[in-house]
């Protein structure tokens, strides 16, 4: 299994500005996550980012690096320019492992690639969770995720998908009953031929109502695997609150 990863990581985070370089023990966040993406069988490893400091910390520990353009409005399309600038064939297998992921579990980068290997049907595979915690399905910053029997994605959404139309007009329950309900996980492998289409097409309109770049995918006619990750995968580092449960945690 050959594939590789890029590691897109941007300074400009709204809510926390300057997160890949925050410290977590003595190491950055990035290099946490460049350091377990190593841990994977991927044939490369590269952290890109438009951030002069970023890259000199990254080339400082030892990555490969990349400086991609500051225009970029997503992951995705920073890594179709990595993939681009490296020409990596079309069917070369790219993993997006994000910069604010340090504890993300090697196990899982090697998963997504190996289901995209497996699924010559899918342009891009990703993972899920299980929910069984109906405060979780009701947050709209809990992606939702529903399949078909195959495994390949029907829709992501922000909203409680799906909808238990008599369990939920009786209340909110204690526990979500069967398997249902799932969290998609923010780990993808692409195929370099998607990435490069995905680049000229323009956003659709369900991912601008949901902002979420896989709807422009499934919009476009391309299949999305979705597996259950074979390892319980913790929360990456949105805000300040998440960096010191991070910190705590190692």
């Amino acid at each position: 299994m050959t594939f590789r990863v890029v590691i897109p990581a941007r300074w400009a985070s709204s809510r926390l500005p300057g997160k890949p370089l925050a410290m977590i023990g003595d190491m950055t966040m990035v290099e946490h996550v460049y350091t377990r993406a190593k841990q994977s069988r991927a044939a490369a490893v590269i952290v890109a980012s438009d951030d002069e400091r970023v890259l000199e910390a990254a080339s400082g520990f030892g990555a490969e690096v990349e400086r991609t353009s500051p225009e970029h409005p997503s992951g995705t399309d920073r890594i179709a320019e990595v993939s681009e600038r490296r020409g990596w064939p079309d069917d070369c297998v790219v993993v997006n492992v994000q910069g604010d992921e340090p504890l993300i579990p090697p196990q899982v980068v090697d998963q997504v690639a190996a289901n995209l290997l497996a699924n010559p049907d899918a342009g891009m595979a990703t993972l899920a969770e299980p929910l069984t915690a109906p405060g979780r399905v009701f947050d709209p910053n809990v992606v939702k995720v529903v399949t078909r029997a195959d495994g390949f994605a029907l829709y992501f959404s922000r909203a409680p998908l799906p909808w238990d139309r008599d369990g939920f007009a009786v209340g909110m329950p204690g526990t979500l009953p069967g398997d249902h309900w799932r969290r998609h996980l923010g780990i993808y492998a692409y195929r370099a031929g998607l990435l490069r289409r995905f680049v000229t097409w323009p956003p659709s309109p369900l991912e601008r109502i949901e902002m979420l770049e896989q709807l422009r995918i499934l919009d476009a006619g391309v299949g999305i695997h979705v597996a259950d990750a074979c390892v319980e995968v913790p929360a990456g580092v949105d805000t300040p609150d998440d960096l010191e449960r991070v910190r705590a945690l190692l």
